[in-house]
């Protein structure tokens, strides 16, 4: 961010997003301008951080930062597939920003296109820049927040712990109730139990 700062760029923004992986569920991508004078304690990889530790930040982040979060649509990530999903939510969360970002910093080592102003990639960004970072913390709480709310609506498949990632519990629930309509089903694991003509919830 100060790099960046330092050339010029007023407003610098980290972008990460959250759910390329999962067999169910959006991808979700947040975007978030810092104010390098009110930084939270503790900003992290999300990875690196407790589910609780998670939630505390991001209430933190809404307080402090300027914070958009965007999705892109199971039937998006089957249309378009998940790389060119998470890019689209990755547009989305800039263009929702309430004021226009002068320089992106985006987790990865690829740049969407259609974005309004300069970016650059940055490799392993979550760990190494404050504000992709951030990025990850509120994409992470918001995509889990969804989760375990589909988690209610569709018992049985363990979202509320597996957020929809392929654990033993989620396929042996997909063999046995079947695919629903929060499931991805150009993923192999969801495309298989179809095309052998499992039962299909609606």
């Amino acid at each position: 961010e100060r790099a960046a700062l330092a050339r010029g760029a007023r407003f610098v923004v980290g972008i990460d997003e959250v759910g390329r992986g999962p067999l169910a569920g959006p991808v979700t991508a947040a975007a978030v301008l810092l104010d390098l004078d009110c930084v939270p304690d503790g900003i992290d990889d999300s990875k690196r951080l407790t589910p609780a530790r998670r939630r505390d930040l991001a209430t933190e982040l809404a307080a402090c930062a300027t914070v958009s979060v965007a999705h892109a649509s199971v039937e998006e990530i089957d249309t378009l597939n998940i790389l060119a999903a998470a890019e689209l939510a990755m547009c989305r969360a800039v263009a929702a920003l309430p004021l226009v970002p002068c320089h992106l910093l985006i987790d990865g080592n690829r740049v969407p296109q259609g974005l309004p102003c300069g970016a650059e990639a940055v490799v392993g960004g979550d760990g190494r820049v404050l504000s992709i970072a951030a990025a990850s913390i509120a994409a992470k709480v918001a995509r889990d927040t969804i989760m375990v709310e589909l988690a209610q609506q569709f018992p049985g498949y363990g979202w509320e712990t597996n957020m929809g990632y392929s654990s033993k519990g989620h396929i042996a629930a997909l063999q046995d109730l079947g695919v629903t309509p929060h499931h991805r089903r150009s993923f192999a694991p969801v495309h298989k139990i179809l095309y052998q003509g499992k039962s299909v919830s609606l």
